[in-house]
């Protein structure tokens, strides 16, 4: 799956999924994902042996968008926590990379060598806090920018701040803290991809899921947020059909700019 690919996967689903749950099976839950509509997921680093589930996602659904979060992308950092942790260590970018992972996100800004050798061949989306880090994030090469935690950053509101001095350029991806209630005011917003853990599924149910291994509910309860944004999506933007367009019209339609060819390496050419 090239950059191009991966990258209109995310804006049709709409909404990326942070697998976070230890308790559940990382195939299984990305098949209740497909069942709901959505063809993509991002494996987190703060679950045990990441690089191994990545593994059973790449080998046995070739065709879905496995991205992997919370990468550390500071040499220092990684080895710290390595060594302290030998028994399940943090997987480097490029271990991810080598695994086959279809997207790179962090909650944090990646660094240049990473822009220097993935931007352009692999969906790059850092974490950002502050309309410099967004601005500074894109012209290395990002695609998309995670706006993290966004509940505490200041929810639909903050992104409706920012958006103006980035001339609502760059496509924000709100993380932490977005709920089914929410939905509508981050649509409004702006915002053509939602970020979500399991969280956004009401705990008692969730609850039910993970006790139960109901991937069948897990895979209903997917499929409503999946139609929240997609009936959301099509009312703010009548014209565009979210479920076949390919990235460029969107781009044309909503003014993002995915940023496919990086602006680094097209500035570079002049």
């Amino acid at each position: 799956m090239d950059i191009k690919n991966t990258i209109t996967t995310l804006l049709r689903d709409g909404f990326i999924l942070v697998f976070n749950q230890d308790k559940l099976d990382v195939v299984k839950t990305a098949q209740a994902l497909i069942k709901a509509g959505v063809n993509n997921m991002e494996v987190t680093c703060r679950i045990s042996k990441p690089l191994e589930k990545l593994g059973r996602l790449r080998r046995e659904l070739p065709d879905f968008a496995a991205g992997v979060a919370s990468l550390i992308d500071q040499g220092e950092m990684l080895n710290i926590y390595n060594k302290a942790n030998p028994q399940d260590p943090l997987p480097s970018v490029q271990q991810v990379v080598d695994a086959g992972a279809c997207y790179l996100v962090s909650a944090a800004n990646f660094s240049d060598a990473c822009y220097e050798k993935y931007a352009g061949k692999i969906p790059v989306i850092p974490g950002c806090g502050s309309v410099n880090e967004v601005i500074s994030q894109f012209s290395k090469g990002a695609n998309l920018c995670k706006i993290f935690p966004a509940k505490q950053l200041g929810g639909p509101a903050f992104i409706k701040a920012i958006d103006p001095a980035i001339h609502k350029m760059i496509s924000l991806v709100p993380t932490g803290g977005t709920n089914p209630g929410n939905i509508p005011d981050y649509i409004d917003a702006g915002v053509l991809i939602l970020g979500g853990s399991f969280s956004m599924i009401e705990k008692a149910m969730m609850k039910k899921i993970i006790e139960e291994q109901d991937y069948d509910s897990l895979a209903d309860e997917l499929k409503k947020i999946k139609q929240s944004l997609d009936k959301l999506r099509a009312t703010k933007y009548p014209a565009l059909d979210f479920a076949a367009a390919s990235a460029e019209e969107i781009s044309k339609a909503t003014g993002r700019n995915f940023n496919i060819i990086p602006l680094r390496v097209v500035n570079s050419r002049e």
